[in-house]
């Protein structure tokens, strides 16, 4: 997972004034994903990673990559 996932979510919550343990209940995961997404943990569910976004009105999706 790119450390900017982590960056964007930890800076929204912030923005939001909203905790750790409060963004986990909002979005419906555990305490422990929230804090392991925030610190760029590389093997996260993707479902959840979305469940966490969906609070910011954003998503995870596929994006065709160009070659160089």
């Amino acid at each position: 997972m790119s450390s900017t996932i982590a960056t964007f979510i930890k800076e929204k919550r912030k923005q939001l004034k909203v905790t750790q343990p409060e963004l986990a209940e909002r979005a419906g995961v555990g305490l422990r994903f929230v804090r392991e997404l925030e610190q760029g943990k590389q093997s996260v569910r993707l479902d959840k990673v979305n469940q966490v976004l969906a609070l910011f009105g954003s998503e995870l999706g596929v994006i065709q990559k160009t070659e160089a």
